[in-house]
C-alpha cells in the first residue's frame, strides 16, 4: 500500500489573489480538483502552518503544505469472472461487456459486476469514479452489450472522462427496432427526465436533461429496421426511452414497449407466431454498442475499436434474414 504523499510549494507573484483549490489543481494535476477540495476540507492542506477553507486566497510567497492520505481499500470483493477484453495498456482498457452484466455495484447488487471483474483483472484502477465505481468513465444498461473504456488512473480517467463529456469520444451501436424507421435517417432531440409513475425509468418531458440522438437505417425487415445509432449526449437509457417516442421501441425491450405490446400491430397469425418465438429467444433488448473512437488519454492518439454482434443478436437477424428469405 502506498505511503501517505506530502507536497510542499512557495507561492509565486503569478499565482496572486488566487484561490487554494485552483492553485493546487494546476499545481497537481493527477489528483481532481472535487478531490483535493476534500482533503482541504479535512485538514490536510495547511497554507503558513493553517488550515484553510477551499476558498482561501493565497498571496505571494506563501507556504503550502499538502498531505494525499493513501488510498482507502475498496469493499468490493474481487471476482474471477471472465473479461473479454479488446484493448489493454498501462492506462486504460476497453471491454465488451456482455448484457446481462450490472456495470457497478449499487442498490442491491454487490457482486456479479464488471467493477468485480475489473479489480481482480487489474491491480490498480482510477479512484476518480468513488469507491463503487473505480475506472468507470461511462456506461452501459445491464442488458446492453458493448464497448467501454475502462481508466487504470485517475489523471487517465479525467481525460477520457472529459471527451464523452465534450462529445469527442464517437459511440455507435445497432438497434434493432419495432416498426419501419421513416425517414431512414434522422435525429432524436427531447429532454428526459425520471417517469413519475415509475422512478426507475424515464421519459420524454418539457424540460429535463437534454438528449440528442441520431439514427441511420441499415436494413429493413418485414415489421422490423435494424439501425445504427449515434450517441451526441449520454443519458440513462437514452436510445431505449428515444425509440419509444418515435412509436418504435427497441426489440425486446421489457422496460420501454419492446416486447408484448407491439403483436397487436401484426394481423398475420403466422408471422405473429415467428415474432413470438423471436421474443422467446431475445430476453433483452436489442442494444449493441459495437462501435468506441476515442483519443488515448496519454499518448494522444485517436483509437477506434468495434465489438461484433454477440451471439443472441447474431441470432435474431440470422432467423429475420432467413423468414424474408422464405416469403
Amino acid at each position: 500500500m502506498p505511503l501517505t504523499k506530502t507536497f510542499n510549494f512557495t507561492v509565486d507573484a503569478s499565482s496572486k489573489q488566487q484561490r487554494i483549490d485552483r492553485f493546487l489543481s494546476q499545481k497537481l494535476p493527477q489528483y481532481s480538483r472535487s478531490f483535493l477540495k476534500k482533503i482541504i476540507e479535512q485538514n490536510l492542506v495547511c497554507v503558513d502552518g493553517c488550515s484553510i477553507k477551499p476558498s482561501k486566497i493565497i498571496e505571494p510567497g506563501s507556504q503550502i503544505s499538502v498531505e494525499i492520505p493513501e488510498p482507502v481499500e475498496t469493499e468490493i470483493i474481487p471476482e474471477n469472472i471472465p473479461l473479454n477484453v479488446v484493448y489493454e495498456d498501462e492506462h486504460m482498457l476497453v471491454v465488451n461487456k456482455p448484457a446481462g452484466m450490472v456495470v457497478h455495484p449499487g442498490a442491491g447488487v454487490r457482486q456479479g459486476t464488471l467493477v468485480n471483474a475489473l479489480i481482480y483483472h487489474c491491480k490498480d484502477l482510477s479512484g476518480v469514479g468513488g469507491r463503487l465505481r473505480p475506472g468507470i468513465v461511462h456506461r452501459l444498461d445491464k442488458n446492453t452489450s458493448g464497448l467501454l473504456a475502462v481508466a487504470k488512473d485517475d489523471q487517465s480517467h479525467r481525460y477520457l472522462q472529459k471527451q464523452f463529456a465534450e462529445k469527442t469520444a464517437q459511440r455507435q451501436y445497432y438497434a434493432l427496432v419495432w416498426g419501419r424507421l421513416e425517414p431512414p435517417k434522422g435525429k432524436i432531440q427531447t429532454f428526459l427526465n425520471r417517469s413519475k409513475n415509475d422512478r426507475k425509468k424515464f421519459s420524454v418531458s418539457a424540460s429535463g436533461k437534454p438528449a440528442l440522438t441520431y439514427f441511420e437505417s441499415e436494413k429493413y425487415f418485414h415489421f422490423f429496421t435494424l439501425a445504427k445509432v449515434w450517441l451526441k449526449t449520454g443519458r440513462s437509457h437514452q436510445i431505449r426511452v428515444h425509440f419509444k417516442h418515435l412509436n418504435h421501441p427497441v426489440f425486446g425491450d421489457p422496460d420501454y414497449a419492446g416486447r408484448n405490446k407491439q403483436l397487436k400491430q401484426i394481423s398475420n397469425l403466422s408471422y405473429r407466431n415467428f415474432v413470438l418465438n423471436l421474443l422467446s429467444m431475445m430476453h433483452r433488448q436489442a442494444l449493441h454498442a459495437f462501435n468506441l473512437e476515442i483519443e488515448h488519454p496519454i499518448h494522444k492518439k485517436r483509437m477506434n475499436f468495434e465489438a461484433p454482434l454477440p451471439d443472441d443478436f447474431q441470432k435474431l437477424l440470422s432467423e429475420l434474414n432467413n423468414f424474408e428469405g422464405r416469403s
